[in-house]
């Protein structure tokens, strides 16, 4: 392969191609999923149906937990192909593609034109950056302009009085400002840290100067501000403040539904990137063959990887995407390693051996099991084995399997012991079957899990909020939050101007007030009340799971129920039962 790619335009042209037909395939065929992805689809809908785009809104009221920059690009990407599934996940589908270009140009700058394909090929073939493409989620262009940053940081401190600085000093401010753009202060927090930290381990020795420094701040305040700067020139100044004070309030703020472990993160990464983190743990042993640049480089990316690790296992909320920024470095390390290990200097022990041994059983078997659902159901569902009563309702869904899909995780494991035999038998380009097999299992996942997951655990919801969107009824949830019900609900732009919920917002200010709450963040609950309770212009129906079902009698005696199914419960207003075509639902 390598020998086919022998030039750039080869190398660019097949990346391009092939990273085209990975990560845009597939990407329109399910649901979006609740929280995140909706959520940011939502926003965009919000943008187009009222047609401002100067604002991110969520119940068409502002919504300050996130810059402008990605929700732009959804916003243009539902205004080419429509308000669906498939627009709001292709910005991340077209950043997969640059990402992949982006890892071929630094890796060739860094180490080489193979060394470039092959961080590529391991970034391609490795599960949560893959999968992370193909989502409607931020963080692929947030991590992608925080690593262009840190990239050109590199450059920068490896030649800080050189003629290139003030370039590199720029390159990595505008880059920086693109990701406070994105996601917010969080990407100053990154890399700030980062740099510290790279800073101690240069045992404090000067790695730039004051003309670079202004330049860099500079850069990264008027690409990172340029959006403020426009806002307060347009007479909205109040805007800085609210997006400030909001994200001053969210970093106070913990979410009690996902907490986890000191370690989540540590599990999430070795499990979700192998094998690439196999190859992670021989990156750090030393190397007598690098030259100082490529020691320096290697400094910066473990000062990346530890300070993105170890900041968001420190967080009390944990989820997925929140150490995803690891990817980078962590890819670079395992391609790294992997040129080390092809080349000799690094062997397969055998405490390697048997970990791969045992990762490779432990994900096999799970997939298998996956796999193994539609046989292994009735025994899960007797089994008490599962504690969570929704859970076993979701398992209910009549979901169709094709009988195959157990034969995924099989045939990960036989190319995986194919490598793993060959390896130890000294043929070491099998290496790469590892992440043939990867590649293997995350297109199955893809294909054959994932659609299955979203049936079971909200098709039946989603179904819900289209048909009362068909209807013109109004949706919410009650006792868990969703924002399937405005995007899938089609909440409409006079929600905006609706004078009645704007007085029951008021009415209800002081309550939240009191309890140090932000009403602004609470939107989703206030509707839900006022629905119940005020709202009369459209008929109006809630979903709940099976498990608030008391609560919600004693509290809201108004709501009828209409059915009940997988978990869910699905209920109208008393005071709408008039209406005719509540029996649209009965046939589910």
């Amino acid at each position: 392969m390598y020998k086919l790619l022998n030039t750039d335009f080869k190398a660019y042209s097949f990346i391009t191609i092939i990273s085209a037909l990975l990560f845009i395939p597939f990407i329109g065929n399910i649901p979006l999923f609740d929280w995140d992805e909706i959520n940011f689809a939502e926003c965009a809908r919000e943008m187009i149906v009222s047609n401002d785009y100067s604002h991110v809104q969520l119940y068409f009221h502002p919504f300050w937990e996130k810059p402008p920059l990605f929700i732009w690009l959804q916003a243009i990407s539902m205004n080419i192909f429509g308000i669906n599934e498939f627009a709001a996940r292709f910005p991340n589908a077209i950043c997969g593609i640059v990402t992949l270009l982006v890892l071929f140009y630094t890796g060739k700058k860094i180490n080489g034109h193979h060394f470039g394909l092959t961080w590529v090929f391991v970034y391609a073939s490795t599960m949560l950056p893959h999968l992370f493409f193909k989502s409607g989620i931020i963080d692929p262009w947030f991590n992608l302009f925080i690593y262009l940053a840190v990239y050109n940081l590199i450059q920068h401190t490896n030649n800080p009085t050189g003629q290139y600085g003030f370039k590199t000093s720029g390159f990595a401010g505008i880059f920086l400002g693109l990701a406070l753009l994105t996601k917010g202060p969080a990407a100053f927090i990154l890399v700030g840290l980062t740099v510290s930290v790279f800073f101690v381990l240069q045992r404090f020795k000067k790695i730039t100067s004051t003309k670079f420094l202004i330049t860099f701040f500079i850069a990264f305040l008027l690409m990172g501000g340029s959006w403020f700067l426009i806002e307060f020139l347009n007479g909205n100044g109040s805007v800085i403040k609210e997006f400030i004070d909001y994200q001053i309030r969210l970093f106070k703020t913990e979410d009690s539904d996902h907490g986890g472990p000191f370690i989540y993160h540590f599990i999430v990464l070795f499990l979700g990137c192998f094998p690439a983190s196999i190859f992670l743990i021989l990156a750090h042993k030393k190397s007598t063959t690098d030259t100082p640049y490529q020691i320096h480089v290697k400094r910066w990316m473990l000062s990346l990887f530890w300070v993105v690790l170890i900041l968001f296992s420190m967080v009390q909320t944990k989820i997925v995407h929140y150490s995803s920024m690891c990817y980078f470095p962590l890819t670079y390390l395992a391609a790294y390693s992997l040129h080390k290990f092809l080349s000799g200097e690094f062997q397969w022990n055998k405490n390697i051996h048997s970990l791969t041994v045992v990762i490779t059983c432990v994900l096999g078997l799970v997939f298998t099991l996956i796999g193994l659902t539609p046989f292994i159901k009735p025994w899960l569902l007797s089994s008490n084995l599962i504690a969570d009563p929704v859970a076993i309702e979701n398992l209910k869904a009549n979901v169709h399997w094709f009988g195959f899909e157990w034969l995924i995780g099989v045939i990960f494991l036989i190319l995986m012991f194919i490598g793993i035999y060959n390896i130890k038998r000294g043929g070491l380009k099998y290496v790469f079957t590892f992440f043939i097999a990867s590649l293997f299992a995350i297109y199955s996942i893809i294909l054959f899990f994932i659609p299955k997951v979203e049936q079971y655990t909200q098709r039946d919801l989603i179904e819900f909020y289209k048909a009362c969107a068909t209807h013109h009824f109004s949706v919410e949830s009650i006792g868990y939050r969703s924002y399937g019900v405005l995007f899938y609900g089609g909440l409409e732009p006079t929600f905006k101007t609706d004078t009645s919920f704007a007085k029951y917002v008021e009415v209800r200010r002081k309550d939240f007030e009191s309890q140090n709450r932000p009403i602004e963040t609470s939107y989703g609950l206030l509707r839900t009340n006022w629905m119940i309770d005020v709202q009369t212009k459209n008929p109006s129906c809630f979903t709940s799971k099976i498990t608030d079902e008391e609560v919600i009698k004693k509290h809201h005696p108004f709501l009828k129920e209409l059915y009940r199914k997988n978990g869910f419960i699905f209920y109208y207003r008393v005071f709408d039962e008039q209406y005719k075509s509540w029996d649209i639902f009965y046939d589910k």
